[in-house]
Parts: C-alpha cells; structure tokens; sequence
C-alpha cells in the first residue's frame, strides 16, 4: 500500500484501536507484526503482556489460576491497553467469551481473522503450549471452541479469511484494503469529533514500555 493511501486511511482511522480476534493459531500476532507499522501504530500482543506481567507462560498461568483466573488477567491488560490509540492489538482466542471485554474492544476496530479448523490442525499438531488444546482430539476440540465462539466472533467489524496459505503480508493488506468500508465517512469539519472511532484530544498514543 503506498504512503499517499496509508495517510488518507489513518486520517479515517484517526488512531482507532485494531483489535485482531479469532481462534488461536489464526496468525492474529504475526499479522499484527505486519499490520502495525502500515499504519504507524505500535503493536501489542495481550498473551505476551500477561507473560511479562506475571512471569510465567500462559500454559503455567492456566494450570495456576484455572481459566476463569486466566481471562481475569487477560481483562486486566486490555483494559490498560484501550484507553491509547494508534494500537495494533493481538488478542487471545477466548478474550470474546467476557462480555467485559466487548466494552473495551468496541472501542476500536475489531477485525476477526477466520481460517478453517482443518488448516488449523495442520499448524497446530505440534504445540504443545495451548492449555485448551491438550486434552481429546485436536480437530474435535477446535471444531468445539469455533462452535462456542463463532456468533461472538461474527460480532468484528471485519471477518478476514485468513487461510489458503495467505502470508501475514497478504492478509495485512486485505485488512487495509477493508478497514474504509466499515468506517463512516467523515462528513463533518476535520476538527470535529463525531466521526466514526474518533479518540479525543487528550488520551495517550501510547501505553507505557
């Protein structure tokens, strides 16, 4: 995407928030990686900030807390993290499943990246670090958590096909590419504040760190 394009989309975004959804191993980070320095946003990845808050991996933190101590973490730093704008976000698969969270993440754009399960398996066979994945058979237990989350997913903003072996570079573009037809034209003086996703004035770009 050249720059002209980019400047004329973050001046739609006006620092709105990208917050990447969907099951995990979708390639939410990865995208992420790419997605943000298109835009000029910092990128955060909700998973690694709870390791480095606490210490621990995410796998020990579910062993630990149990599920519901988990997502009490994962709650907590999406909070810290909504109040900035011009964040690239990628989230846990399960963040959609606490109704708290939606306050937070409908404060920005919500982009959900879709990838069927049996592609998932193939990249998922291996790991060994996904606390929801390690009891029963791998394809019944993703097919289980789509099943679960699927109409909170459909929720986002956007619904990206992320499969088919797209590169992070793709998807990112086809991102960019749709992020203006969910975004509301601007049809008021640039210094007003009513269009769509508009943060004000006084709150921090950046989170700390």
């Amino acid at each position: 995407m050249n720059a002209a394009v980019t400047t004329d989309l973050n001046a739609q975004l006006k620092g709105l928030n990208v917050y990447l959804i969907g099951l995990m191993g979708v390639g939410k980070t990865a995208v992420g990686q790419v997605l943000a320095p298109q835009l000029g946003y910092r990128f955060f990845d909700t998973d690694a900030m709870i390791e480095q808050l606490t210490g621990q991996a995410i796998s020990a933190l579910f062993a630990e807390l149990g599920e519901a101590g988990f997502r009490d973490l994962e709650t907590q730093v999406l909070a810290e993290l909504s109040p900035y704008t011009r964040l690239a976000i990628a989230t846990g698969g399960g963040i959609i499943t606490r109704q708290m969270n939606w306050s937070y993440l409908r404060q920005g754009l919500i982009v959900w990246l879709d990838v069927p399960v049996a592609e998932l398996c193939t990249r998922l066979q291996s790991d060994t670090t996904r606390p929801l994945l390690q009891d029963g058979n791998l394809a019944d237990r993703l097919e289980t958590l789509l099943a679960q989350r699927r109409s909170l997913y459909a929720q986002a903003d956007l619904h990206i096909s992320a499969g088919g072996g797209a590169t992070p570079e793709q998807i990112a573009s086809q991102i960019l590419s749709r992020i203006p037809t969910v975004l509301k034209p601007a049809i008021a003086p640039p210094d007003d504040d009513s269009t769509y996703g508009h943060a004000p004035d006084d709150e921090p770009d950046h989170p700390p760190g």
